[in-house]
């Protein structure tokens, strides 16, 4: 047992190759996109509105379709059953998620330049917890508007969730939410740290003597 865990420390201490470093590089670029592009997006659909009422959710605001105007008819609509205007300043996930990223991409080119295998694996932990992190952020956020409704509300509707990803029947409105570029791009970025953490796993285990 010491013999393995020996072994598997001197494969955690090897450096990365060139390859796994462009690889680890290539994911911190990738995450850039968050502070250019919406991370996810949610349209809906009604009799009153066939174009639809779009909302695109960055990593640090909120920007409604049509110029902006989307929001305000959302808050609209809003009002009428209880639910809390969408404003950017309520989302406390604006204020530490760029931040958050940038950490992310801060340890990523370390990694890059000066890390080994077990580094690596440290940064992909890391990237798995905050992902799942901000995913099930922007999930609770969503559950907490669509339960926190105003008993005084003009038109009574049960508690309901919006949709995190596919489409949902919510009253007259078809209501569909799906990732949008600066997701897909973290997530691309993710799946660069796999594939070289993998191949710089094989390397350091085909670089090491053979056990006697």
């Amino acid at each position: 047992m010491q013999a393995i865990f020996a072994r598997l420390n001197q494969s955690l201490a090897r450096p990365l190759g060139a390859a796994q470093r462009l690889l680890v590089l290539g994911a911190a670029l990738l995450l850039v996109a968050v502070y250019i592009f919406p991370l996810w997006n949610l349209t809906m659909f009604a009799p009153q509105y066939p174009e639809g009422l779009r909302l695109d959710i960055y990593s640090y605001k909120l920007v409604g379709g049509n110029a902006g105007q989307d929001v305000h008819e959302i808050n609209i609509l809003n009002h009428y059953i209880g639910m809390r205007d969408l404003v950017t300043d309520d989302f406390t996930e604006f204020k530490w998620l760029p931040f958050a990223v940038g950490a992310l991409g801060l340890l990523y080119l370390r990694a890059a330049v000066m890390g080994t295998v077990g580094g690596l694996l440290d940064v992909l932990v890391l990237n798995v917890y905050f992902s799942a992190f901000a995913l099930w952020s922007f999930g609770y956020k969503m559950y907490v508007y669509g339960h926190n409704l105003a008993p005084t509300a003009a038109v009574r509707v049960d508690p309901f969730m919006p949709p995190l990803f596919g489409a949902k029947q919510l009253a007259n409105f078809e209501v569909y939410s799906y990732p949008q570029a600066a997701a897909y791009a973290m997530a691309l970025s993710s799946l660069l740290l796999v594939v070289a953490l993998a191949a710089a796993w094989r390397r350091a285990r085909a670089e090491l003597p053979e056990a006697a």
